[in-house]
């Protein structure tokens, strides 16, 4: 990436943004029987980009992104069918959010923490990224 970004895997952006941490959902994701039998805790971090001034200038939540409304909608995937990757569910969660016609861009971070891998590892994430034409967002 060039520019004056925050590190290589985030998006360059200019403006305001909401941003939902560490969102735990227990979710049934992976190729193994065991983890869509068992399941496992699962932690979202959403970041999400729009102008903020209409809702600073109304101080009237229809003029924001309910971030209430996103750890509900981001949970539902997350606890929805399991999926085998959690590629999927990722794309799945930025896919709703771009579904408000507001959002310039959004960054979902789905991590896995106890992903079946035979080694000490303190995570394992995956991030996917959407944003409109023109929005300012270079990935």
């Amino acid at each position: 990436m060039s520019g004056g970004g925050t590190g290589p895997d985030v998006p360059e952006v200019s403006g305001d943004r909401i941003e939902l941490r560490g969102l735990k959902v227990r979710g049934n994701h992976g190729v193994f029987d065991h983890e869509k039998r068992d399941g496992q805790d699962f932690y979202v971090d959403v970041t999400l980009w729009m102008d903020l001034a209409p809702a600073a200038a109304s101080d009237d939540l229809q003029d924001t992104f309910d971030y209430g409304d996103l750890a509900q909608r981001a949970a539902a995937i997350v606890g929805g069918p399991a999926r085998d990757l959690i590629e999927t569910v990722a794309a799945e969660i930025a896919d709703d959010v771009m579904r408000d016609d507001r959002v310039r861009g959004v960054e979902v971070v789905l991590h896995k923490p106890s992903a079946p891998i035979p080694l000490t590892f303190a995570d394992v994430a995956v991030v996917a990224t959407r944003s409109r034409a023109g929005a300012g967002i270079r990935r």
